[in-house]
């Protein structure tokens, strides 16, 4: 296709995109676009270590429908000022930088909240070591074929580009392995299985009493009992049937730009702010509807009780969670105004994602001491009504009789199985049943299911534990 039919074939989709949508929704686009970009090569560049070329490569083929504004899209990387700039067309310029300690943040135009980073406490991990420093080889001939199939590539696309799997059993990981250039200190982004880790953080402030699962959220913008988004509750947030205007965030593609949560995040340098201000389109708790939007505002609820500034809040999350857990190489990145990017914004280690996964598999508790309250992990997993993807509080779930377990169990993952998700391939599986904890992490497109080959790596682990039942370091 030559340079002018591209320029025609996009001209035509954001035009046609305008009459369908809006003008306002289809001018934010290239915007939304190059903020996505912007966002993944700061954070891979600067915070991963990864190569800024295979970064983009890898994200953008990953998601349907870019092909026909990559040829378009131009980046630029300054080492020496740390940040990267995104352009399409040479317009819709996006710019991230990055900050010691506290990764990259999109910039709009006002300043960038000013922030330090909190003092690491060295508090001891309470959750016994999962591995030594070595990479764990497969402790089995079935592992070994279980990895060797997750990171084989098919001989045409959908690629998986499969970047990491550690597998843990009964609390030692049993099998790990990384692509090339990738290791067991590489933070990698989860992308949405940040959400999972708000949900934790709401559970501690839960137990401390600092914040209620059920009466109205307190949310300042929504005190007024006459404002009907004064009814919705944590629980709502947590399990997506808030009912804010705010769109979809299921869909990773081209597509997506034109949801309004996608200003949220790649336009608003005040998130939170800009997603109170939005209107109910249902009643709380009456639809499912999975956008960034309600784990944004749990991000601001956890910043103000745990003393209101972004440095409490980054304090809370290290000494509550991460500490105890003994992840060690997590990056929490912030919006403009200091709040946590809780939808979809945490780096950490592939063993990091492991050791927060142990802590469901152990019912919420570190060492013997309960970090969640207790029948959390339960409440996490319980299925949310209508939710045909097969979602908890926080967590994605096979419980419940949802299209997307029952689809997760024709392909042979356990009922009682329940994981943090990441779009493009990101997962942390917890399996009661099995003593399990499954990560993997990688590129690949959302569609079809099973394009990321975590169908057939849950089955293909699941089948090799049982088979080794007196695996090397497992009773």
């Amino acid at each position: 296709m030559t340079r002018r039919r591209k320029i025609i074939l996009l001209t035509t989709t954001i035009v046609a995109a305008g009459l369908a949508l809006g003008a306002a929704r289809a001018h934010d686009v290239p915007r939304i676009a190059t903020g996505f970009v912007a966002d993944i090569l700061c954070s891979e560049t600067f915070v991963s270590g990864l190569d800024i070329r295979r970064t983009f490569a890898e994200t953008m083929d990953a998601m349907p429908g870019t092909s026909l504004i990559t040829w378009a899209m131009d980046y630029q990387v300054d080492r020496a000022r740390k940040d990267v700039t995104v352009t399409l067309f040479g317009i819709g310029r996006s710019h991230a930088v990055y900050r010691e300690g506290l990764g990259c943040t999109l910039e709009h135009g006002a300043a960038i909240a000013d922030v330090t980073v909190p003092a690491d406490d060295r508090q001891p991990a309470l959750l016994p070591e999962i591995a030594g420093p070595a990479i764990v080889p497969p402790q089995s001939p079935e592992l070994a074929a279980a990895l060797d199939h997750a990171f084989a590539e098919p001989a045409q696309p959908p690629y998986r580009r499969t970047r990491a799997v550690v597998v843990l059993k009964a609390g030692r990981i049993i099998a790990e392995r990384y692509a090339d250039g990738i290791g067991p200190e590489t933070p990698l982004l989860g992308f949405s299985m940040t959400k999972s880790v708000i949900s934790a953080l709401t559970g501690v402030l839960v137990r401390q009493g600092k914040l209620k699962l059920d009466g109205p959220a307190p949310v300042a913008a929504w005190k007024d009992p006459d404002d009907p988004r004064h009814a919705i509750t944590v629980d709502q947030l947590l399990r997506h049937t808030a009912g804010l205007a705010l769109g979809s965030s299921l869909e990773a593609s081209l597509g997506a730009a034109f949801e309004p949560v996608n200003r949220m995040k790649f336009m608003e340098s005040d998130m939170a702010t800009y997603a109170e201000s939005i209107p109910l389109e249902t009643a709380p708790g009456t639809a499912w509807n999975y956008h960034d939007g309600n784990t944004i505002i749990l991000a601001h609820l956890i910043r103000v009780a745990a003393g209101g500034t972004p440095e409490d809040a980054l304090r809370f999350a290290r000494s509550e969670l991460f500490a105890p857990l003994g992840m060690r190489h997590v990056t929490l990145q912030l919006d403009g105004a200091g709040t946590v990017e809780g939808s979809s914004e945490m780096l950490a280690t592939a063993r990091d994602w492991a050791r927060f996964g142990q802590l469901y598999l152990n019912d919420g508790l570190a060492g013997g001491k309960r970090i969640l309250p207790e029948g959390w992990v339960n409440h996490s997993a319980t299925a949310t009504p209508n939710a045909w993807v097969g979602i908890g509080a926080g967590f994605w779930t096979n419980h419940g009789a949802s299209f997307g377990a029952n689809l997760r169990i024709t392909h042979g993952w356990p009922r009682d199985a329940f994981f943090a998700k990441g779009t493009i391939g990101q997962y942390t599986i917890v399996i009661p049943s099995e003593r399990l904890v499954i990560v993997r992490l990688g590129r690949s497109p959302n569609w079809p299911p099973e394009a990321d080959g975590v169908f057939d790596l849950v089955r293909d682990v699941v089948a090799a534990t049982r088979e080794n039942g007196k695996l090397a370091g497992v009773n």
